[in-house]
């Protein structure tokens, strides 16, 4: 086996090694929607059950800031090593074997990101995103200031502390909405 043979080989195990992290990524990902929704359901049954239980409420926006930061990076981290299969590892293949086609090099790195609808899908996950993880923070807070209408001074400093982290939140899973088209 040559050289070049060799480097192809430990690219593609490359190529290999990332696609299996992407895809247990994708899986986690995907599986925290579920997992935030279950925890919102639960606290909220807990917090409407009666009147004194009403604080319960000032927990959902801590859960949407753990679990929606810890889905944005998973996604992006997705993104990143999609990026680095369309960037690097393809240039380093071309490189490797002189073929400039890119489109033959992992296509389907390039292809699925050239769909006519792949524009309209990522607003509609950015609004789904920001639907889960940042409004429905905002409506719990919203909702607690509602159903307590005069509660300490620290517990509002609380809600004003959750609703500046929400905002962040919602301003990163706009940066990280990975909007672009094609390569």
């Amino acid at each position: 086996m040559s050289d070049k043979q060799q480097i192809l080989e430990v690219y593609l195990h490359e190529y290999e090694k990332l696609k299996e992290e992407q895809a247990q990524r994708i899986g986690f990902r995907d599986n925290m929607l579920y997992v935030t929704l279950g925890v919102f359901g639960a606290i909220l049954s807990f917090a409407l059950s009666g009147s004194s239980n009403y604080y319960a409420l000032l927990v959902i926006p801590w859960i949407c800031l753990i679990l929606g930061w810890t889905y944005l990076i998973n996604d992006e981290k997705i993104s990143a090593i999609g990026r680095y299969i369309r960037h690097t590892l393809v240039n380093k293949i071309q490189e490797l074997t002189g073929n400039a086609d890119i489109e033959s090099i992992f296509g389907w790195e390039i292809a699925h990101r050239s769909d006519k609808r792949r524009f309209r899908r990522k607003i509609e996950q950015l609004i789904i995103d920001e639907i889960t993880f940042v409004v429905s923070g905002i409506v719990a807070l919203l909702a607690f200031w509602f159903l307590v209408p005069q509660p300490p001074l620290a517990v509002n400093i609380l809600c004003v502390v959750e609703l500046v982290l929400l905002i962040i939140l919602a301003v990163e899973i706009f940066i990280y909405a990975d909007l672009g088209v094609g390569r």
